[in-house]
């Protein structure tokens, strides 16, 4: 991983890092050793797994796709509400309504692929109920 990001950063060259990697073999059953101890081994509580930045969030394309998509909700939204005030038929409404849901989709999968950071902290689920031998869980309430 951090070959991968040297040649990002330019630090690396390609043929540098493909010459380093040259003499480098797995067998079929290290590679599943090492992939079954990245999936199957449980983090401790409070982990972060991968917090990295996604590299599109701030881009100009997102920016500007972004504002295409509220411009068409916008619009979308506008003609639903001045056909609903003014008496258009119910296939139309339907229609916009369809585009406005399916733009706000696309605006939320956008998002969640190009802005929203990847963190993942790890957090092991409490008990849901009170075992007979906790004092403190207890609590005495009077009616």
């Amino acid at each position: 991983m951090k070959l991968l990001r040297q040649v990002q950063s330019g630090e690396v060259s390609v043929d540098d890092a493909r010459s380093a990697l040259d003499g480098i073999e797995l067998t079929v059953e290290e590679f599943g050793a090492a992939v079954d101890h990245g999936v199957f081994n449980e983090p401790d509580p409070g982990t972060v797994v991968r917090a990295s930045v996604s590299p599109f969030g701030d881009s100009i394309l997102i920016l500007l796709l972004s504002l295409w998509g509220v411009l068409w909700s916008l619009y979308w939204a506008g003609a639903l509400t001045y056909g609903l005030f003014n008496g258009w038929d119910q296939q139309l409404l339907s229609f916009h309504m369809g585009m406005l849901m399916l733009t706000i989709i696309i605006l939320g999968m956008v998002y969640l692929k190009y802005v929203m950071p990847d963190v993942v902290i790890v957090k092991h689920r409490g008990s849901k109920y009170i075992t007979s031998n906790d004092p403190e869980g207890w609590r005495q309430y009077e009616v």
